[in-house]
């Protein structure tokens, strides 16, 4: 079988649970928190990753209704290569990012907050996705493995 080179695939994610909250208000945040604690604990998450984990949602869940009036978060609990995580993806239809690359420096901020939005909660998740359209919206999904970091 000359030629034939065997080539790694990445494993699939397999989605366990899933849910679909929409925030559209500041009184949504509370019952949001909850709900992540809730998939945390039940992957036996450590009490320092789910601190982690909802420290990050909750920074990217204000965001979302600071600067697109709100939006989706799926929630999900995934597996992937014997690991059990917590897989978040926020969703607006806000105005979208103009400079991702600057919207990731640490202190940057168009508002009157301290700027660790999204720098902050990427550092605080195993995985951080940011995918955003100016003018149409912006989609963040983050996840946090039960033993991760």
């Amino acid at each position: 079988m000359a030629g034939h080179q065997k080539t790694k695939r990445k494993s699939p994610m397999i989605v366990l649970s899933k849910d679909t909250m929409q925030i559209v208000r500041e009184q949504d945040v509370v019952p949001f928190r909850n709900r992540v604690r809730e998939f945390a604990v039940k992957i036996g998450m450590s009490l320092v990753n789910q601190t982690k984990l909802i420290t990050a949602a909750s920074e990217l869940v204000r965001n979302m209704l600071k600067y697109a009036n709100g939006g989706k978060v799926i929630l999900e609990i995934i597996s992937r290569n014997a690991q059990t995580g917590v897989r978040l993806s926020f969703i607006d239809e806000g105005p979208g990012i103009a400079d991702i690359n600057q919207a990731m420096q640490d202190g940057f901020t168009t508002g009157k907050s301290l700027g660790l939005g999204l720098p902050g909660a990427k550092r605080l998740v195993n995985e951080f996705d940011l995918k955003s359209t100016f003018g149409s919206g912006t989609t963040v999904t983050i996840i946090h493995w039960k033993h991760g970091r």
